[in-house]
């Protein structure tokens, strides 16, 4: 089905265009000033380094389809990819688009449908980030340049009284050789659409992943609230990890207790919530382009 034209006068969608700019500029500002000084930054900068969105990216901003911005034929926008010129206004190639990327397209749909509709598997505690660095030392694989909390031999013994049960490929492939008989599953990407669930936190991160692949037909305010909340996860994620980041002003979820654990479910089930919302924002996007 054609997406329902919406008409945005030149006053209107600069304006839109530069509040988005502002959102993204307030977003990255940290990241920027500490790349410009060589400063890394173990939470933040994963954001930028596992995705490969850059914030000038992220800036440009999309309306999505059936949005035609008048007075926008003689400007840069309406060269760019999978956009075409109407009388002095410009909108989104929807056909174009879905015949370029149409394979993505699918494949988004089909997981973010079969992700959707599983219940979340709460509990697993963040032991991904643990089974990266299990037994390390035997053999120098690192995952963070930073301490680990607990030393090595203590997260070793948290790994091993624990059941690891994680469901996403792109953490478990960077399991140590030791620790990946130890996951409950062994996620492949021939299986990603059968074993994602609403609980994983990379999969409640990777919404921002999907948004950004499947630009500009995903419009850029719905590609922000996906960034804030792989930000909010990201930071989740690391504080429930066995690293030592009390440097980077990170406080530990010591998730080795009961307390820890408590409290991380709790976190879990909100983002699980939040992520779905966006899941099912990105799939009406998707049906709107039929």
């Amino acid at each position: 089905m054609s997406p329902v034209l919406t008409l945005l006068d030149h006053p209107t969608w600069t304006t839109l265009e530069a509040a988005h700019a502002e959102r993204v500029d307030a977003a990255t500002a940290g990241h920027l000033s500490r790349r410009d000084r060589g400063v890394p930054h173990p939470v933040e900068d994963f954001l930028f380094r596992y995705y490969s969105v850059t914030p000038s990216r992220l800036r440009r901003w999309h309306p999505g389809a059936g949005v035609r911005l008048e007075g926008a034929a003689a400007l840069e926008r309406a060269q760019w990819r999978h956009y075409r010129p109407v009388g002095d206004a410009v909108e989104l190639d929807v056909t174009s688009f879905v015949e370029a990327r149409g394979r993505a397209v699918d494949f988004v749909r089909r997981l973010l449908e079969a992700t959707v509709s599983r219940p979340a598997r709460l509990g697993c505690f963040g032991l991904h980030e643990w089974a990266m660095v299990y037994r390390a030392g035997e053999d120098g694989i690192r995952h963070e340049q930073v301490p680990l909390r607990l030393g090595q031999a203590g997260t070793d013994e948290v790994v091993e009284r624990h059941q690891i049960a994680c469901s996403h490929f792109d953490a478990f492939r960077f399991f140590t050789p030791q620790a990946l008989s130890r996951n409950a599953l062994q996620p492949s990407r021939d299986s990603q659409v059968e074993l994602e669930q609403p609980g994983c936190l990379h999969a409640g991160m990777d919404t921002y992943k999907w948004a950004t692949k499947l630009s500009p037909l995903v419009p850029s305010a719905l590609t922000m609230d996906c960034f804030d909340l792989a930000r909010e996860i990201r930071l989740l994620d690391m504080q429930a990890s066995p690293y030592d980041l009390s440097g980077h002003g990170v406080e530990p979820l010591p998730i080795e207790t009961a307390v820890g654990k408590a409290a991380y479910v709790e976190r879990q089930r909100a983002f699980s919530e939040r992520s779905n919302e966006l899941r099912r924002r990105i799939l009406d996007v998707l049906d709107g382009a039929r």
